[in-house]
């Protein structure tokens, strides 16, 4: 049987539907949520402990400790898929050979060489190079009728993402940052198999971020439900079915442009100005569970296969499926809360900090408003049990 190791952030959703298939599953992941199933080879970094806080996740994750405490599993095992929070190029050449995916993804992962490469043949926001914040307002003040945010060069999930003004004051601190014209306007994406000689958009889902539920400015990354429909997007659009089949040809199109193989997924912003091509996520997005919960199949068998070179026959979705990460609203002591749809639970005891991951609801529903209250309802009641919970009142 052969040797399959998942490595990223997270590896509890994969994880579950590795164990489905016919290989003998490693994994190491940074977090070590309570509902991760147990195997015999597995490391997690985050070893959560009653009373014990998990701290900041931006200040503690560091891809080269995944590499570093895997390195006996790189060299035992067959293949490699690389998850949210490590890239192919980061792990060493003999075993990116062993990788299950993307390995060149220099001018996908690096945002500004990205913009430079589709600028001309797609509708991108306009993207500039900065190395600090006196050369970004200098850029911003020359093009008075635009709105800019500094972004991370390289980065996901929306993190660093800020608004730049001219009293801003934002310290770079030997990071690389992009200064890119800010479009206001519907958050979508789209999920694309690809082999290496056909892609094919399997599906389109509305891309939330923080900014959905809070109106704060944020772009951190919350969650999605698919599929896209005039009731899913949220939003008076009259001509879903052609801007759906504009997402379909330009995400197959990029899959080609950069040859992308297995899962990937194509993040969008909408609105009266067009379809604006923002990012490619080259691997495992965070809709997997949501596709696997709306159509029926097994994500990773669909991925693997992909880059074996067969693309699965997609059938119709039978239910809407949402998902919303909780981020903390307190720093909390983790109890039990009894809810059917909820997913990375903390283990019993330990401690999260205001502001980082709690943990996820994930649901479907074959009627839309149904899965919205009941997602909203859950939504309510971990923020409620949150408060009950919060430690260092005032």
């Amino acid at each position: 049987m052969e040797k399959l190791l998942l490595i990223g952030i997270d590896t509890r959703s994969m994880l579950n539907s590795a164990l489905k298939l016919d290989y003998d599953v490693y994994s190491t992941s940074y977090f070590s949520t309570s509902d991760t199933p147990t195997i015999e080879n597995q490391k997690i970094i985050l070893n959560e402990s009653d009373g014990e806080s998990c701290g900041v996740f931006e200040d503690q994750f560091n891809p080269e400790t995944l590499l570093e405490v895997s390195k006996d599993y790189l060299d035992e095992v067959d293949h490699i898929i690389p998850i949210s929070g490590i890239s192919p190029t980061d792990f060493p050449k003999r075993h990116q050979k062993k990788i299950l995916g993307n390995t060149d993804i220099g001018n996908i992962e690096d945002k500004y060489k990205f913009y430079n490469e589709i600028k001309d043949e797609f509708l991108t926001p306009m993207t500039f190079s900065v190395n600090d914040i006196g050369e970004a307002i200098e850029i911003n003040n020359s093009h008075p009728e635009s709105q800019f945010i500094l972004k991370p060069l390289q980065g996901s999930g929306g993190y660093d993402v800020n608004l730049l003004n001219n009293d801003s004051d934002f310290e770079f601190n030997g990071r690389e940052f992009i200064l890119q014209e800010y479009v206001d306007g519907i958050s979508l994406s789209s999920s694309v198999l690809a082999s290496k000689s056909d892609a094919k958009a399997i599906t389109h889902t509305r891309l939330l971020t923080m900014n959905d539920f809070e109106h704060n400015s944020s772009f951190v990354y919350v969650g999605n439900i698919l599929p896209l429909t005039e009731k899913s997007i949220m939003a008076n659009v009259g001509n879903l079915d052609e801007i759906i089949t504009l997402m379909k040809h330009t995400s197959e199109k990029l899959a080609e442009k950069f040859n992308l193989l297995g899962s990937n997924g194509v993040d969008y912003i909408l609105n009266e100005n067009g379809l604006y091509v923002i990012e490619i996520n080259p691997r495992l997005q965070g809709t997997f569970e949501c596709v696997e919960k709306s159509y029926g199949i097994n994500m990773l068998e669909a991925h693997i296969k992909a880059c074996q070179g067969e693309i699965i026959n997609i059938p119709k979705p039978q239910y809407y499926s949402y998902k919303k990460i909780i981020y903390s609203p307190n720093r909390n002591m983790y109890e039990k809360i009894d809810l059917d749809n909820i997913y990375d639970l903390p283990h019993m005891g330990s401690v999260t900090e205001k502001s980082e991951p709690l943990l996820t609801i994930i649901d479907n529903d074959k009627d839309f408003e149904k899965l919205c209250k009941k997602v909203e309802l859950s939504s309510k009641i971990v923020n409620e049990a949150s408060i009950k919970c919060q430690l260092d009142k005032e």
